[in-house]
């Protein structure tokens, strides 16, 4: 197995990490989980386990100067991204031939999507450390978010359920012609009536992914194709079969993806 640019250990979101971010930004879990709907891509990895990507190339445009303008990777004008998932490293990898910092800060990483010119912003010290982060853990990716929330200020309308300023702050001023004040609505009124993701769930769900299973959306919630997904798993390996899914059964999974990983990864 070929290790790729930019996969690391690549691990999903812990109870200790969201309980981190919760505490950081001053809301419980249901408020970040809310964000996390609505506003983020749901998950932070691929299924070959690198960071969920989107490449603009307006903004390496404005980097460099508009030098490398070819209406794929640069352009004064957003758009023309092409496929989501992998596509997006081919646009990056091509952008990073030309100049790697612009490159990687034309990015958008993570769960989050935050932009990697904003690394400052979202805590780091450069876009290096922050892709590196990015690289290792939704934890870090989440605790990326906080920071760019507390930094906007973001984390007040947050606190006040005020969601049309934090629609406004994170969306911009068209927010409302994709009804993110209302759908930030909806969503916090399911989670705060108690209706969670669970995270051995999810983490399931994700290992599973990349082990090449299909466990379906990495949301959290137990369905047909994630107990079809872990019955393969454990057919596969010789284990007893169970539908249960909890901190032995992701460790698992954990350890057959352990198993799976090239000498140099």
């Amino acid at each position: 197995m070929t290790t790729l640019a930019f996969q690391g250990d690549s691990q999903a979101l812990s109870r200790t990490g969201l309980d981190s971010v919760a505490n950081r930004v001053g809301v419980q879990a249901a408020e970040i989980w809310t964000v996390l709907a609505v506003e983020t891509s749901g998950c932070g990895y691929l299924s070959d386990r690198r960071p969920t990507i989107l490449f603009e190339r307006h903004i390496f445009h404005r980097l460099t100067n508009g030098q490398y303008d070819d209406g794929d990777i640069s352009d004064p004008e957003p758009g023309g991204y092409g496929p989501r998932g992998t596509h997006q490293y081919d646009r990056l990898d091509l952008a990073i031939s030309k100049d790697r910092i612009a490159a990687l800060q034309s990015a958008s990483w993570g769960i989050g999507q935050v932009m990697g010119m904003n690394h400052a912003i979202a805590g780091f010290q450069d876009v290096e450390d922050m892709v590196a982060a990015m690289s290792a853990s939704e934890d870090k990716q989440l605790l990326a978010v906080a920071n760019f929330l507390r930094t906007k200020k973001l984390d007040l309308a947050l606190q006040a359920h005020d969601w049309q300023s934090f629609a406004l702050g994170y969306n911009g001023k068209d927010y409302k012609g994709n009804q993110y004040d209302s759908k930030l609505d909806a969503a916090f009124q399911k989670y705060s009536a108690g209706s969670l993701p669970d995270l051995d769930v999810r983490a399931s769900q994700l290992y599973l992914t990349y082990l090449g299973y299909k466990p379906g959306a990495i949301d959290g919630v137990v369905g047909p194709r994630t107990l079809s997904a872990l019955a393969a798993f454990q057919l596969d390996r010789g284990l007893g079969r169970s539908d249960t899914i909890d901190e032995n059964c992701v460790a698992q999974i954990s350890a057959a993806l352990t198993a799976t990983q090239p000498a140099n990864a």
